[in-house]
Order: structure tokens, then C-alpha cells, then sequence
């Protein structure tokens, strides 16, 4: 079985989890190679849901290596809940099965206060829509070469050393920027050590972990987090998150090397959601729009609000596709189109007068982007209990004939419905 890598190809919540739960059962390892706990995948199996924002999906497959690499930024009081939340699910999650880079860069509180303060102080139509996490922050000083990597963590001097001095900075930007109150560089240390002696048995080298799997002959699964249109360069900047979402991200943010990305699988939900802010041409601000919300439990796992919903884009897919180059389509919420009499799919934009079939790569230009649609007939049946290509209505076999002709990659994954047993293969 090839190495696969799973990413998101809209605005992020297409379902990736699911189908890297899925995945897992034929994989050595699982390993997550960018983002932090500002994404989160829900899980639904038996019947029970679990969310998860650190830990790779694969925790739940008994025996699996679940691997945290550089790419990531790490919370390190989350990851810990995390592992306590799982822990009385019976879950083993032993440094044994999971373990986190060295070379992962850690979130501090000071982070935190800064991604809220930064946030709070733009005006509404400027605001990205961040998750006040702290996400940003950390990978700013990550390039700014003053970040804490898991590492440090075992090593208290330099941890204080390092709080020190990336608090003469942040001090000044919280008192004097934000008009809030400076951080004691102690405080933050004797707050951080509790965390920090946890999580120790959990550092690894996560690049010889990933070595030592494929050369035993194991499959590894390379899981994204957030969506392509997120991507810090190619998303629809500056509405964006701070990492590289796309899959060639998978290679950097591990520590292995490129040729070992062979399978890679993009992940489309069926419609198309984004949460926050920022362009989005096919939203939905209409009955349709809510039918899907409502429908879809459009939610965000991580914060609860709502997804904004709209007809696929084949522009965004399309961009996707040339970014990410896919072997195959995962599509997920099948299911949450059936009821509609008719649907449409945005197979191109007209932008400055002129049809495009990417999207415009100026800043905010998307915003300017009037979707042109194709029209196909829905269908009523519900198809939750489906399990084969041929058990689909013939206007759902359309839609997704279409899907796979106008992005130019064939269909590998059909979901319809949240459990893990609700996805069949072609």
C-alpha cells in the first residue's frame, strides 16, 4: 500500500478526519504535519462522536504510531486534554504509540493573549476570523527565530531564558499596542513546567520514526489539517490561516522526503462551507444556505460557530487540484443534498468582465468574482444506507460523474453519512 497524504481542498471542515480514520486501519503510522487546535476533526464511529485538535485521527485504531510533526505548533495544555479525554475512553495513548516532533514549536500563553489583543483591535470588516488561539503568533516567532520547540521542554534553564527573552518584546506590544497588561516572564515559566513535565516521555524524533515505518514496510498517512484556500501563500490571503495546508507541505512538515508522497487523496465536501471571514462567491444567504447548515450540522468542531454554506466550486476545486496535484476525490456529505429538486455547480467566475476558471490571484479579488452555474436536477432518496456507486440515484451518479469531469480527477471516496461504515469506494 503507497504512502497517502490526506488534505483538505475547499476552506477546511470537507471531512478529512473521517476519512483518515478510515485510512488508518491499513496504515503503520499517522502522522499530522501542520496547523494546531485551530482545526478539529469529528470523528463518528459506533454511533459516537470524538473531536480531536492535536492528536491524529488514527488514535483511535488500537496499535497504530500516531506521530505530531515540526510543522505543527503544539498547545501543549490541550494536547494533554486531549490524551486525558481519550484516556477514559480507553484509548491507549502511550509514548509508546504517540509522540510528538522535538522540532514542533509550542504555543505559549503569551501567544494566546496576543492572537485575542491583535484580533480584538482590528475593525469588524477587517477581522480574519481567528480562532484566538494563538496559532499565528507562534509561527511568527517560529520564522522570527525566537520560537520554543517541544525540545526545550526538557530543558528548564533555556525555557526560562527563552520566556525572558520573548517577553521584552511581547510586553511591549501588550502594554503599549493593545493596552494590556504585561506578562511576568516567571509566572509564565512556573505556569508552562507542569506541562512541560508531561509531555517529555513524548518527544521524539519523529523523521526516524516515519524512516523506520516505511522501511519495515508500513503505509504512512500524512493527515492535513484546515483546507487549501486557507494555504498562508496560495489561500485567499489575508483571510488565511499561518501554515502550508497543501499536500506538499506533507514532506517539510514531518521530516521525510518528497518521493515518499505517492498517494494523495483531496478531500471535497460535496457543497461548499467556509467559517470566518473572508470571499466566498457561492455563499448562500438564502433557504438553500440554511437548509444546508441545518442539514450538514455545519458547526465548527473547534469553535462552535456556524458555517457559512454555499453550491460547490469548481474554480476553488480546480485551483486545488493544480496546487495539490491528486490521484483521486474523496467527496463527503453526499448525503445532505438529498431533498433538493435542484443543484447547481459553479463551473466558472466571471471577474473584470472577463470568464476565469481559476481563481483571481490578487488580494481579495475573489471578493469581486460573480460565479457562473450549471444547473443539474437532485434527487429525494435517502441515501444514508448506501453502499456502492451503483446503490446511488442516477441524478447523485450524475452530479458526481460531473464532479470528477470538470476537476479532471476521478471519484476514489463517496461518504454519506457521519460514521465511519457510511463511505464506500467506487
Amino acid at each position: 500500500m503507497s504512502n497517502i497524504v490526506v488534505f483538505g481542498s475547499q476552506w477546511g471542515d470537507e471531512g478529512k478526519g473521517k476519512i483518515v480514520d478510515m485510512l488508518a486501519q491499513d496504515a503503520a503510522a499517522i502522522v499530522r504535519f501542520q496547523g494546531g487546535n485551530n482545526a478539529g476533526h469529528t470523528l463518528v464511529v459506533g454511533g459516537e462522536k470524538c473531536i480531536l485538535h492535536l492528536i491524529p485521527s488514527g488514535i483511535l485504531h488500537p496499535g497504530k504510531i500516531c506521530l505530531i510533526g515540526n510543522g505543527v505548533v503544539l498547545d501543549p495544555e490541550v494536547f494533554l486534554r486531549e490524551i486525558d479525554t481519550l484516556a477514559l475512553k480507553g484509548v491507549d495513548v502511550s509514548p509508546a504509540r504517540l509522540m510528538v516532533s522535538k522540532k514542533t514549536h509550542v504555543i505559549m500563553s503569551y501567544h494566546r493573549a496576543i492572537d485575542s489583543a491583535r484580533e480584538g483591535a482590528l475593525s469588524q470588516g477587517a477581522k480574519i476570523g481567528t480562532t484566538g488561539r494563538g496559532i499565528g503568533p507562534c509561527y511568527e516567532d517560529k520564522m522570527h527565530r525566537c520560537g520554543i520547540r517541544a525540545a526545550d521542554l526538557a530543558d528548564p534553564e533555556l525555557l526560562r531564558s527563552k520566556i525572558e527573552n520573548a517577553l521584552v518584546e511581547k510586553n511591549v506590544l501588550l502594554t503599549r499596542l493593545y493596552g494590556c497588561e504585561a506578562m511576568d516572564p516567571e509566572q509564565v515559566f512556573r505556569e508552562l513546567l507542569p506541562f512541560a513535565e508531561r509531555l517529555r516521555p513524548y518527544l521524539a524524533d519523529v523523521s526516524t520514526v516515519i524512516q523506520q515505518a516505511t522501511q519495515a514496510g508500513g503505509t504512512v498517512l500524512f493527515e492535513g489539517a484546515q483546507g487549501t484556500h486557507l494555504d498562508i501563500d496560495h489561500g485567499t490571503y489575508p483571510f488565511v490561516t499561518s501554515s502550508t495546508t497543501v499536500s506538499g507541505n506533507a514532506a517539510s512538515g514531518s521530516g521525510c522526503s518528497p518521493r515518499m508522497l505517492e498517494r494523495i487523496i483531496a478531500i471535497v465536501k460535496a457543497y461548499t462551507t467556509r467559517v470566518g471571514g473572508g470571499p466566498f462567491p457561492t455563499e448562500l444567504d438564502d433557504e438553500t444556505g440554511c437548509y444546508l447548515q441545518e442539514k450538514g450540522g455545519e458547526f465548527g468542531a473547534t469553535t462552535g460557530r456556524k458555517r457559512r454554506c454555499g453550491w460547490l466550486d469548481l474554480v476553488v476545486l480546480r485551483e486545488s487540484v493544480r496546487l495539490n496535484g491528486p490521484t483521486e476525490l474523496a467527496v463527503t456529505k453526499l448525503d445532505v443534498l438529498s431533498g433538493l429538486a435542484e443543484l447547481k455547480i459553479c463551473v466558472a467566475y466571471e471577474y473584470r468582465g472577463q470568464r476565469v476558471e481559476y481563481p483571481p490571484q490578487e488580494q481579495n479579488g475573489m471578493a469581486f468574482a460573480t460565479p457562473l452555474y450549471e444547473t443539474m436536477p437532485g434527487w429525494s432518496e435517502d441515501i444514508t444506507g448506501v453502499t456502492s456507486w451503483a446503490g446511488l440515484p442516477e441524478n447523485a451518479r450524475r452530479y458526481l460523474a460531473r464532479l470528477a469531469e470538470l476537476s479532471g480527477v476521478r471519484i476514489g471516496m463517496v461518504s454519506v453519512g457521519p460514521d465511519r461504515c457510511q463511505t464506500f469506494t467506487e
